[in-house]
């Protein structure tokens, strides 16, 4: 076998490997981006630790055939870049939505979320939600809720109390 098709397999099971260890994926479309946006956008993208790259598109559809998401090939068509995160489900959505707000020229096409193909709507309702801390701090403030409404309550008892004793 010749050299190329030696280092093609070893990008497509590289990419494969991408695919299944990634909790999260976004396809986009990055035509239009100035040499300077898309520098800022892999930049941002990788201070959240999210990988972005830009791979042939017959390469990505055998890895994704490899890593048994094929629903992703409808959406590789033109030149795609796909970030990818281990870690954190939500960040290159909300990353990527976010300069898209900014910069018309990107384009979300779809997603992989824990396994599962995502529509472009999908990957905006992903975006939309608030952080891990930020849900953290939403639960925390539910469960605090109650025993500062049975503090307010039991302070005000105690107020009645002494009023009436006094």
């Amino acid at each position: 076998m010749s050299k190329a098709v030696e280092t093609k397999k070893v990008q497509v099971q590289e990419i494969a490997e991408k695919f299944q260890a990634a909790a999260s994926v976004v396809v986009v479309d990055y035509r239009g981006l100035t040499v300077a946006q898309v520098t800022e956008l892999r930049k941002q993208l990788r201070e959240a630790g999210v990988e972005f790259k830009v791979y042939k598109n017959t390469l990505t559809r055998r890895a994704a055939e490899i890593a048994n998401v094929e629903g992703i090939n409808e959406h590789l068509t033109g030149p795609n870049a796909i970030a990818f995160s281990n870690e954190d489900v939500v960040a290159p959505a909300k990353i990527i939505n976010e300069f898209a707000k900014k910069n018309e020229a990107l384009e979300i096409k779809a997603g992989i979320i824990e396994g599962t193909i995502a529509s472009l709507e999908d990957v905006k309702a992903l975006a939309e939600l608030p952080s891990r801390e930020g849900l953290l701090s939403m639960l925390l403030s539910v469960l605090q809720a109650p025993v500062r409404n049975f503090a307010l309550a039991t302070k005000a008892v105690a107020e009645q109390k002494e009023e009436q004793g006094a």
